[in-house]
């Protein structure tokens, strides 16, 4: 079988860089060791959306009165949650199957490895091996949960984002490590349908220490609302698992101290790290930085020609949108179209918690670092009609810009279904608009999107509802 193209990995790098490559001509092959659609679609954004969406589901029913309406008493049936979370992937994987026999793309079930010669070995679950000789490969492997070098995973009492979607029964307290999205998203969901959750985060800014300063502020102002308890600028010294319980010892890097807490189960969300051991890497010289991550060129082809390499492999956001794009970019360039190479600058980053985060672009201090004389424009939604007749009053949208040239520099939401907002920063910014062409841009009324008009309008001091 001659394929043009193999792509070794199916997540939303993989196969979307096959379905394009097919549709520009290619004769296409994808390897998979497990299931069609990678962590993504079976253990990442879709199936922890479908938990978070239950978790919402519940905050809503509890908080029906303030609806005017009368309900009773609503409990979680966290094996219920599970089991759609997993209903949910499963339905996604088979839709990737659909996708793939649509664009006549031939899926080999089994352990990909690159070979000598640039060929790709691919070694099913019976142990027998097949050999193909493509004329381009794409490396899409992806990335696993990364794990301290002092608190191992066993994925019994120290578990990571995989296990957490699969509990057999609800913690009654849980300590997460790490307060990236990863962290943010399961603490929320669990501190929704009743687990005690603490939060240690090493970095002194806390929640998403990634996202402005300001965002960050008032996620943790929501979260310990919520009882959810958030310890920043704190480094975990030691987990002991030897006892019924397990426990957690915590130093606070300002003041010194140490504490012990004691929980049911810890989630290690401290990152991720790319799938690029015992895959034929070497063999062929292809290069990797110290992270062992593979170095490529701007359109993903590594240091041997004819082999490429996207998604969470790469020293790139590890975002999925980010894989996608990254996938279509690269067979774009293989076919021989005239292709830009992707601005990094401007991809969107979300968090799925309640309320949502959604930012795209510089941060205020970053903003600042680079050296921009700024003006900056803020928008509560407590000013927002649609938000008040929502019930979501909570969160802001801040606008940054350049103030010499209007030039849209960042965009940093917290509220409800902002992670649905955020596009249009992205488009803004894709397409150089200004800040008085956003002003301009009549939104309708009443939406939550308004609010990106008004604090543009706020960062020009013509602001109407503050």
């Amino acid at each position: 079988m001659d394929f043009d193209l193999i792509v070794v990995g199916t997540g939303p790098g993989g196969y979307v860089a096959a379905i394009r490559a097919s549709q520009l001509g290619m004769k296409v092959a994808v390897v998979e060791r497990e299931h069609l659609g990678g962590i993504c679609l079976n253990w990442g954004c879709i199936p922890t959306k479908a938990l978070l969406k239950s978790a919402q589901v519940f905050n809503y029913i509890n908080h029906a009165s303030d609806y005017g309406i009368s309900v009773g008493s609503a409990k979680p049936d966290f094996d219920k949650m599970i089991g759609r979370s997993r209903g949910v992937a499963d339905g996604m994987s088979k839709g990737i199957q659909f996708l793939m026999k649509k664009n006549k793309i031939t899926v080999l079930e089994g352990e990909g490895k690159l070979a000598r010669g640039k060929k790709v070995v691919v070694t099913d679950k019976d142990g027998k091996r097949k050999e193909y000789a493509p004329g381009k490969i794409i490396i899409a492997t992806g990335a696993r949960a990364r794990a301290l070098p002092n608190i191992p995973i066993d994925n019994d009492k120290i578990i990571g984002y995989r296990k957490a979607m699969s509990l057999p029964k609800q913690p009654k307290k849980m300590v997460v490590i790490g307060a990236g999205a990863i962290g943010v998203e399961f603490a929320y969901f669990y501190n929704s349908i009743g687990t005690e959750v603490t939060i240690v985060e090493f970095l002194e800014q806390g929640l998403l220490p990634r996202e402005d300063h300001e965002v960050s502020k008032e996620l943790g102002k929501v979260f310990k609302k919520a009882g959810v308890n958030v310890l920043g600028n704190t480094a975990v010294q030691s987990v002991d698992t030897s006892g019924k319980k397990v426990k957690v010892v915590v130093k606070n890097r300002k003041k010194d101290t140490e504490e012990t807490i004691e929980c049911d189960v810890v989630l290690s969300a401290t990152g991720i790290q790319p799938n690029t051991e015992d895959i034929g890497l070497e063999s062929l010289g292809i290069k990797k930085d110290k992270g062992g991550r593979i170095e490529v060129d701007d359109f993903y082809q590594t240091s041997v020609p004819g082999i490429y390499a996207i998604g969470d492999v790469l020293d790139t956001p590890a975002l999925a949108h980010v894989a996608s794009a990254e996938g279509i970019t690269c067979v774009e360039k293989i076919a021989g179209m005239d292709v830009h190479p992707i601005n990094y600058g401007i991809i969107p980053s979300c968090t799925y918690c309640s309320p949502e985060v959604a930012s795209v672009g510089m941060t205020e201090n970053q903003a600042k670092e680079a050296g921009h004389e700024i003006k900056v424009g803020k928008f509560p939604f407590s000013a927002s009609g649609k938000a008040s007749a929502s019930g979501a009053k909570e969160g802001f949208v801040k606008m940054i810009y350049d103030a010499k040239y209007g030039e849209l520099l960042g965009t940093h939401m917290i509220g409800s279904n902002v992670t649905e907002m955020i596009a249009e920063s992205v488009a803004a910014m894709n397409l150089e608009t200004t800040g008085h062409e956003i002003i301009k841009a009549i939104h309708p009324h009443p939406t939550m999107s308004e609010a990106v008009m008004e604090a543009s309008a706020a960062a020009y001091d013509e602001v109407i509802h503050l």
